[in-house]
């Protein structure tokens, strides 16, 4: 059980095994290779997603998280989504029966790891086969659930805008994805779009719930991520994220993330 592997093509889940248990968590485990797409899809549970190396992007209709190993995106039953993996990955998936998500987070969102939780995570998604104890999986499960009633949640989302939203503001946002070091100003995207600096702004704020800035600094911020997981120096980072220095770079960063680049870095 689980998902058909990277080259085999395949992103189903076969998850007749485990429903025929009728247990309220389990999970699945997989490796994907550096650059491959989960294409969407959804799941009728609670879905939990944690990387235990590497950095994962799960993005959604309501917005973009990256997943580095010290945590893990919680979503919803039923919220569509597909998987990027920018640098190659384990991936663990743990599914959580729709009944007993009601005491877990109502929003989705990236909550922290901690070492009790990682340990949770993985035996689950390892201990999926036949001739694990029911009885031991529901007690993990049990206390996966505790751990994950009032976790830290942390600053890793990026909204995005809804298909209903201004198409031209998906193209400012897809376009810095694609390039996050990009130095366009507001006014200057303002100027390619043929609008005032005003109605950009108010047209950006209304599909992104956050000010133009903030929003690419959030960007910025989480791309650098991805680099500093494949070793690039720090200085390095900043300036492909956009920055001017390495100390300004280093100031938004722990002002976002509560500790200093070096230190992420080192954890990884």
């Amino acid at each position: 059980m689980g998902f058909l592997s990277p080259k085999d093509g395949g992103h189903a889940l076969d998850l007749s095994a485990e429903e025929a248990r009728r247990l309220p968590v389990f999970g699945v485990a997989v490796r994907y290779p550096a650059g491959y797409v989960v294409p969407q899809h959804k799941h009728p549970y609670g879905h939990l997603i944690h990387a235990d190396r590497g950095l994962l992007r799960v993005e959604a209709e309501s917005g973009q998280w990256l997943v580095p190993p010290t945590a893990a995106v919680w979503l919803r039953s039923g919220v569509k989504h597909r998987l990027v993996v920018p640098v190659a990955l384990q991936a663990h998936g743990l599914f959580v029966r729709e009944d007993v998500c009601t005491s877990l987070p109502a929003a989705d969102c990236v909550v922290h790891v901690s070492s009790l939780l990682r340990e949770l995570i993985m035996a689950l998604a390892r201990d999926n086969d036949s001739a694990t104890s029911s009885k031991r999986m529901r007690l993990l499960g049990a206390l996966l659930i505790e751990e994950l009633r009032t976790p830290p949640i942390l600053p890793l989302h990026l909204p995005w805008p809804t298909d209903s939203a201004d198409s031209r503001m998906q193209h400012v946002c897809q376009a810095l994805l694609d390039n996050p070091g990009d130095t366009a100003t507001a006014a200057g995207w303002a100027n390619r779009l043929a609008m005032g600096d005003k109605t950009f702004h108010r047209r950006f704020l209304l599909a992104t719930g956050m000010t133009f800035g903030k929003w690419r600094q959030q960007l910025r911020l989480m791309s650098s991520l991805t680099l500093l997981m494949q070793g690039m120096p720090i200085t390095q980072v900043a300036l492909a994220s956009g920055y001017d220095s390495h100390s300004a770079y280093t100031t938004a960063f722990g002002k976002q993330f509560g500790q200093p680049p070096s230190a992420f870095a080192a954890d990884i």
